[in-house]
């Protein structure tokens, strides 16, 4: 569970986005935020790896850094205004295998994954898979655990598709789209309370059968 002066340091953090700010607060921002959301993302990580034994990260790994990249953004605040993790059987910047990623901000957070940014060979694999087995995975979107948790797969599509794929596309929509993902928003009293790991494992666990579906794409 995270504290009160968790949230209070991103409240302040989104009314005054500057380094001045970071660096008087940099105390509060290792004690109360970077260490705690450690503690928090080993704790789900060592869960986890209950169930995915394969599963080398560690903390240190999965999180990402809090510093915006500005270099191309006309936004040029310095610090994103959450603290953020990815769990991926290979690696947080794995961002096409399917993973599971979960943020906190002021007002609580979100846990989401799947198969986010594949590159052009994984995305025609994972179409492929569905093309054969979408039968399979409409089975496990209606699960009572994924429907629960996360209602259905999100994602941009492609307007334009391979000619291998057009036919497929008409029948089973999903063949169009070039991301697979699942999010979910929490309220702020999941993590400040006793059981916040296990309601995230519980996250985990209610994606875990779409994420080793689609994680066939890349045998």
């Amino acid at each position: 569970m995270l504290s009160k002066e968790f949230f209070t340091f991103f409240t302040q953090l989104e009314k005054n986005n500057t380094k001045v700010f970071f660096d008087e607060h940099r105390a509060q921002y290792e004690r109360f935020v970077k260490d705690a959301f450690k503690g928090l993302a080993q704790e789900l990580i060592d869960r986890v790896r209950t169930i995915e034994p394969t599963l080398q990260l560690d903390a240190k790994d999965a999180i990402y850094r809090i510093n915006r990249d500005i270099r191309f953004s006309s936004d040029k605040t310095p610090y994103k205004t959450h603290v953020s993790a990815h769990i991926n059987l290979k690696g947080k910047k794995a961002m096409g295998f399917p993973g599971f990623y979960f943020e906190i901000g002021a007002k609580g957070g979100a846990v989401g994954g799947g198969a986010y940014m594949p590159e052009k060979e994984e995305l025609a694999a994972i179409r492929d898979l569905i093309m054969h087995e979408g039968k399979s995975l409409h089975k496990l979107l209606k699960s009572k655990a994924f429907a629960t948790c996360y209602g259905e797969i999100k994602g941009e599509k492609n307007k334009v598709l391979p000619a291998e794929f057009k036919q497929a596309a008409i029948i089973e929509p999903l063949i169009a789209n070039k991301q697979f993902y699942y999010w979910a928003t929490l309220p702020k009293s999941v993590f400040t309370s006793p059981d916040c790991v296990k309601t995230l494992f519980d996250y985990y666990k209610a994606a875990k059968p779409f994420n080793d579906f689609f994680a066939q794409a890349f045998d």
